[in-house]
């Protein structure tokens, strides 16, 4: 029997809890709003406070025994075709560190897409897994990194043939798309699982014109932000999983390790939402989505000095194996100067605050929420950027590597690395050095160096000058990157 997507368990107990007005001795402290700040109410409104309660002892009774959470993630699982659906309100750099420590423990090896996240990178601090690196698909022309192909991680596993599964970030927050189903093909031979982080990929499930989605591919467990492409609010994540390979206590374990034991009811009230809005509505809504990014995309060719990728600059041979046209990456180098400059002058100028920003490109993320409305103030502004782009000039150069230079040499554990004896040197002086800290260009938080890779002389170059071109590097130990946190020589 097909499940009722018109039910919203976590919503409808909310306002039952609402309507019977009960009195609780329980955290929140606020209590209600009635002890919250006046002022912080008068920006936040009553309705934040009222819908902020235990999950358990609130929400349900304090054994759980109304399964309101339980309903809420089978019927998640069943809208996108997966066995078990869990609901995490710490993000998806949360679901993706369970996903990791259900596949492979401490100096287990796991192949790992190198443009994988930094939420990755900390899980492999945290447990001490050994990444096996995969070089993703570098695009040497237009300086951008697709995901790795299905012959790399076969070549991999006939390297490491006990690598206990792998891992693979689709799609990038570019939009560009790994091929899952030869992927999931290359692991299942082996017995291997397949994870799937696919934060940037909520929505695919919900329109047969977007790429394919990780568990129809074949997947084992994939990772997604709901906040990111869909409607739920920030730090609301879900992970799936399907098959054998894993089993669910200990996925739903690893997770404990994790999460909060006081999970924000607001976000489980996003995440049962946007499932019922998506299940009954989601392929209209995407479609018009669609039909809008593609007059939204045609509009921005025709201005002066800007090109939007699309499916002929992205896939191809040695390349992503498909695209999602929503993230709208516009290459601004015709203009003369940097997606930094960019960004900022749509910000100041415009109000418009644009997604990514590089060396060369901006992206304009739109989602099912964007109309005619939202995209024209889009339009404006970017058509204002192009008469403007004499004052962008002149720009930092920002050098970006070759792709053979970025590849650094992983000398040891991250875990190791970065829990071990480590001193603060001038840029300069860390060339040739092991990095004991992840240095990454944010967004879109991908690590050009981590903890236990020698730095080389270009890595440095590029991040160096790219701080001084406007790239931020937030979760340096200087992130001026006047200095470079690295191991202590000797200390391995």
């Amino acid at each position: 029997m097909a499940a009722d997507h018109t039910q919203a368990p976590v919503l409808e107990a909310l306002a039952r809890y609402q309507r019977a007005e009960e009195v609780s001795f329980t955290p929140p402290g606020h209590k209600q709003a009635r002890g919250a700040d006046p002022l912080v109410r008068e920006v936040l409104g009553d309705a934040v406070f009222h819908s902020d309660l235990l999950a358990s002892g609130g929400l349900d009774d304090r054994l759980g025994r109304g399964r309101v959470l339980e309903r809420a993630e089978a019927l998640m699982a069943e809208a996108v075709h997966a066995s078990h659906t869990f609901f995490s309100t710490c993000g998806s750099s949360l679901s993706v560190k369970a996903a990791m420590l259900s596949v492979a423990g401490p100096h287990e090896k796991l192949l790992v897409g190198r443009d994988a996240h930094k939420s990755v990178v900390s899980g492999l601090i945290l447990s001490g897994v050994e990444p096996i690196w995969l070089d993703p698909q570098w695009d040497a022309q237009r300086r951008i990194a697709h995901p790795p192909s299905a012959d790399a991680f076969e070549r991999a596993f006939e390297e490491h043939p006990d690598a206990r599964g792998a891992l693979v970030t689709s799609p990038t927050p570019y939009g560009s798309c790994a091929d899952l189903s030869a992927l999931a093909e290359v692991c299942h031979r082996r017995s291997r699982p397949l994870i799937v982080d696919e934060a940037w990929g909520a929505h695919l499930p919900f329109h047969p014109d977007l790429p394919s989605w990780a568990m129809d591919a074949g997947a084992d467990v994939c990772v997604t932000s709901i906040h990111k492409m869909g409607s739920g609010l920030e730090q609301g994540s879900v992970f799936h999983l399907q098959g054998d390979l894993i089993r669910p206590t200990v996925l739903k374990s690893r997770a404990d390790l994790f999460g909060t034991t006081s999970p924000s009811v607001l976000l489980y009230a996003g995440l049962d939402g946007w499932r019922r809005q998506m299940a009954l509505h989601g392929r209209d809504l995407l479609g018009r989505a669609l039909e809008l990014a593609a007059r939204v995309r045609a509009a921005i060719e025709d201005i002066d000095g800007l090109h939007v990728n699309d499916r002929a600059d992205f896939c191809g041979p040695g390349l992503a194996h498909d695209f999602d046209p929503l993230p709208v990456v516009i290459d601004v180098s015709g203009l003369g100067t940097s997606g930094y400059r960019a960004a900022d002058w749509l910000r100041e100028h415009h109000a418009v605050d644009a997604h990514l920003a590089d060396h060369r490109r901006i992206s304009a993320q739109l989602t099912h929420a964007d109309d005619d409305k939202t995209t024209g103030v889009l339009l404006d502004a970017l058509r204002d950027l192009s008469r403007h782009a004499p004052d962008l000039r002149p720009v930092s150069e920002v050098e970006v590597p070759a792709p053979g230079e970025l590849r650094l040499e992983q000398v040891c554990l991250p875990r190791d690395a970065y829990f071990g004896p480590v001193e603060d040197v001038p840029a300069s002086a860390a060339v040739g050095r092991i990095t004991a800290e992840m240095l990454t260009p944010y967004p879109p938080g991908i690590p050009a160096a981590l903890p236990g890779e020698r730095l080389d002389e270009p890595v440095v170059r590029y991040l160096t000058s790219g701080v001084r071109a406007g790239m931020n590097v937030p979760d340096a130990a200087d992130p001026e990157l006047g200095t470079i946190r690295v191991l202590v020589e000797g200390a391995r």
